[in-house]
């Protein structure tokens, strides 16, 4: 079954620059995929039309069952509840501890105490950090902070998760070892991932499906491909 469906997309800036041509694609539930293809191919646009930061110009992008380019403004939040999200930059807050962190994204949303806990452990526990519960984010290393952003990503269960490039800060030793994490949240949670990376030894590596763009169209699509 498909969890995000990708009809005649076309994404025009109000500067005149078309960023994606009409892209059709479809990913299915429990898929592991990357988007590669050079600067200016439109991996990042592709990631904010599925999060509803931008709307498509043209076309339909269904995102489990909802019409993401219909969703009224104040709607997106429903978007929003089944998707997480993790960028390169960590975005976690400095003031508050490994654990506050990952419950703000539930507090957010209004959830009780002990439904918090149960879930915040458990995140921890699958990016391998339930004992740096109380620590700050400046006491952990950059591979340990993106952990923390994977756990806040997963803590509410979402159907899909969008990485864009979250390995684009660290090292290729760490960088691995957040793919394994990746790859363990979307084996053990069934979790559907769509990674932006421009990071070839990854997505060599992995073996997962692969998308490719360049300027703006798919050029390719291979279900255990390379770089």
């Amino acid at each position: 079954m498909d969890l995000v469906r990708i009809k005649n997309v076309e994404k025009k800036y109000k500067n005149g620059v078309t960023a994606i041509y009409d892209l059709n694609l479809a990913i299915e539930k429990g898929a592991f995929v990357f988007v590669i293809g050079g600067s200016g191919s439109g991996k990042s646009t592709l990631i904010k039309m599925l999060y509803r930061e931008e709307k498509p110009t043209k076309g339909q992008i269904i995102v489990g069952g909802l019409d993401v380019a219909k969703l009224r403004n104040k709607k997106v939040y429903k978007l929003r509840r089944k998707l997480g999200i993790v960028f390169q930059d960590y975005r976690l807050l400095p003031k508050q501890t490994v654990y506050e962190n990952v419950a703000f994204a539930l507090e957010v949303i209004g959830a009780k105490k002990d439904e918090i806990r149960v879930k915040v452990l458990k995140a921890l526990e699958d990016v391998g950090l339930k004992h740096k519960l109380h620590e700050y984010p400046d006491h952990l290393s950059g591979g340990e902070q993106q952990r923390v952003a994977i756990a806040r990503a997963i803590v509410n269960d979402p159907k899909l998760l969008l990485c864009d490039e979250p390995t684009g800060n660290l090292d290729p030793e760490m960088s691995m070892e957040i793919m394994k994490v990746l790859e363990d949240i979307n084996e053990k949670r069934g979790t559907t991932i769509i990674m932006v990376t421009h990071d070839k030894d990854i997505v060599n590596k992995m073996k997962k499906q692969v998308i490719t763009l360049k300027e703006g169209r798919l050029v390719n699509f291979k279900k255990k491909g390379t770089y």
